[in-house]
């Protein structure tokens, strides 16, 4: 990497958490100078405006979130461990994956009905991420681990619901119990499909 390219990702990854934490409306660039040690002049250098940065920072941060269900997913073989394992990721809201929460919430939320690049973007990764379950299950489903007549579509987009579901609740009432109890519950769904 040349040096501006670190300089750029230094800049990306110094103001991930910020945007993450208080959206990006919210975000100013002073925000970013004080985390990066940089002037303004030398983050326009890098990035033309605050919004070419927040998409940097979307990407990089459903990127960084990606790679983490990923590392969980893959120390696993059995398609019914791999699942819980999608599941196991987001057991502890109150410490997540990434610094601020769940990316597509926060950046989500915010960006439905502000920002039309960023929405796409966020709707991606959730797409990847209900797809990521769909392949698991169809593999397993081929693999004579689950029921055929499983409808797994289906399931795939209530585990990822109920999933963001309870990062929503743990996140605002500062509490695990809930989303304990989506856990308990999507592992119930999933040993119940097993052959």
């Amino acid at each position: 990497m040349s040096k501006g390219e670190q300089t750029r990702q230094m800049i990306i990854e110094r103001a991930a958490p910020i945007f993450n934490k208080k959206g990006i409306a919210a975000t100013a660039m002073s925000d970013i100078m004080d985390a990066t040690k940089l002037s303004k002049g030398s983050l326009y250098v890098h990035f033309d405006n605050k919004d070419v940065l927040a998409e940097a920072v979307v990407d990089y941060y459903l990127g960084l979130l990606e790679q983490r269900i990923m590392a969980g997913i893959n120390r696993f073989d059995h398609p019914k461990d791999k699942l819980f394992a999608y599941v196991d990721a987001f057991r502890d809201p109150l410490k997540p994956l990434v610094d601020g929460g769940c990316p597509m919430m926060n950046f989500g939320v915010e960006a439905d009905d502000q920002n039309e690049v960023l929405r796409e973007r966020i709707a991606a990764a959730v797409n990847r991420g209900q797809q990521l379950i769909i392949d698991i299950i169809a593999q397993g489903i081929r693999q004579g681990v689950f029921r055929a007549d499983w409808n797994y579509k289906e399931f795939a987009t209530l585990m990822f619901a109920m999933i963001e579901g309870g990062i929503l609740i743990s996140k605002t009432t500062r509490k695990n119990d809930k989303i304990a109890i989506i856990h308990r519950t999507l592992k119930k769904m999933i040993e119940a499909q097993v052959c």
